[in-house]
């Protein structure tokens, strides 16, 4: 009896309420728009409906309880959650077939209003093209700037997610989004910003990518990667990358030649490393290649004599040079046994 009179009472308090609501969203009619307007009714009326019919429901299952005599106090629990749940997936289905008709505001606000889940709400103006919208919903309610900073380019306001995306220290997409508004010099302020923290941290092949791919500026790109080399600074990498870079097949054969004359003996391994792959790029690096591969390979066979493998690579159809390695590692196995 007592949750009878409890249904009563909150049944009269939700028809004061949805008066009361129903005057607010008529009082809307003087900050928007009429269709706009309209549209918020529609989703407090169909809500209503929602909640009613679920009140109602309870109000019937308690009469039949009260006439069979089951008076148990413990299924009151259990009926309150089926309840709930059967509400929360009412709206549910509400912002699904709104979904469906591609009408994502109204999808957005069933998931912010009823279901009290904002990211949903966000992800579905996003999933609808309602960039701007998400962005705000990303920013004011999420505190989530990257999403927001994603949305605000989408929508291409390229300024807001400039703002956001400094906020967040990613240099190198700002830079992309002055770019983008035809900004060139604060797009190169933010990426040498970006090649100079990849320098302090000896990340030279990405430093030299953004001087290439961003800033249109290969010469400088090409002295970082030199620079990478000389200073043993992922020296195998900047090297390898350093002679990609040259166009021509006459210039690298001189750069090749020129630079190993410069390299001290302890890098001399690297740079025979880096000559296996210039000996496979051309006919005309070869001979070039694998007489430093030779100088290379004498001047270190005595501390590494492994280093005798090496020339397989620079002789790959030669089967006599494959037999001459074979047997002198048979003959230095021998050597040791004795």
């Amino acid at each position: 009896m007592n949750k009878q009179k409890f249904i009563d009472k909150f049944l009269r308090a939700l028809v004061v309420l949805a008066i009361i609501k129903i005057i607010a969203i008529f009082t809307e009619l003087f900050q928007k728009t009429f269709w706009s307007v309209i549209g918020n009714l529609v989703v407090f009326i169909v809500v209503l409906a929602i909640i009613f019919f679920a009140v109602i429901v309870l109000q019937n299952k308690e009469k039949s309880g009260n006439s069979s005599g089951k008076k148990g106090g413990g299924g009151n629990f259990y009926l309150d959650n089926s309840l709930f749940d059967r509400i929360r997936n009412k709206y549910e289905e509400l912002a699904e077939k709104y979904i469906a008709e591609k009408d994502y505001t109204r999808a957005a606000k069933v998931y912010m209003n009823l279901l009290n889940d904002n990211y949903r709400g966000a992800k579905t103006l996003e999933d609808g093209g309602l960039y701007n919208e998400a962005a705000v919903i990303y920013l004011k309610k999420l505190k989530n700037k990257s999403e927001a900073a994603s949305c605000f380019e989408k929508a291409k306001q390229y300024q807001k997610s400039i703002e956001l995306y400094k906020e967040l220290e990613q240099k190198e997409k700002v830079g992309d989004l002055y770019m983008q508004i035809n900004d060139t010099k604060n797009a190169n302020s933010y990426y040498q910003m970006v090649v100079d923290d990849y320098v302090n941290n000896d990340q030279m092949v990405k430093a030299s990518l953004i001087y290439r791919k961003k800033m249109d500026v290969p010469e400088e790109a090409q002295k970082i990667l030199l620079q990478g080399w000389e200073e043993n600074k992922d020296a195998f990498n900047c090297l390898n990358n350093y002679f990609v870079n040259i166009n021509t097949i006459e210039d690298l054969n001189f750069t090749i030649q020129n630079l190993y004359v410069k390299t001290p003996s302890e890098k001399k391994l690297i740079y025979l490393e880096a000559m296996k792959y210039e000996f496979k790029k051309d006919s005309k690096l070869q001979e070039t290649t694998r007489n430093i591969a030779y100088t290379i390979i004498a001047e270190n066979i005595e501390n590494h004599s492994s280093i005798i493998n090496e020339l397989k690579y620079f002789n790959p159809k030669d089967e006599l040079v494959l037999k001459d390695i074979s047997r002198y590692r048979t003959g230095r196995n021998k050597m040791f046994r004795n």
